[in-house]
């Protein structure tokens, strides 16, 4: 029986942004920009809605006069992505 994937994780960039978080304590947002090869726009809203799903933690603060945004993946998130990889796993033979 296939299980249902989650909506919220199946999007291309916001499954980039929690596979690169699973592997580091923490990605700054100019690194998975470089990694995602993405749009600051595009990954500034994907970010957004994996925040506001409590998926990982956004931290704002300043270097300098220079914004500096960093992400981690939060004990939600990370149960979130092992159910997401247990329902692909139910679509393989």
């Amino acid at each position: 029986m296939f299980k249902d994937l989650n909506p919220l994780l199946h999007s291309q960039l916001r499954l980039a942004v929690m596979s690169i978080l699973l592997s580091v304590d923490e990605a700054d947002f100019v690194y998975l920009k470089k990694k995602t090869k993405s749009t600051a726009g595009n990954l500034s809203v994907q970010i957004d809605k994996l925040s506001q799903a409590d998926y990982i933690l956004v931290k704002k603060d300043f270097v300098g006069k220079r914004p500096h945004t960093t992400c981690r993946i939060t004990g939600k998130g990370r149960k979130a992505f092992s159910d997401y990889v247990d329902a692909l796993k139910s679509y393989l033979p």
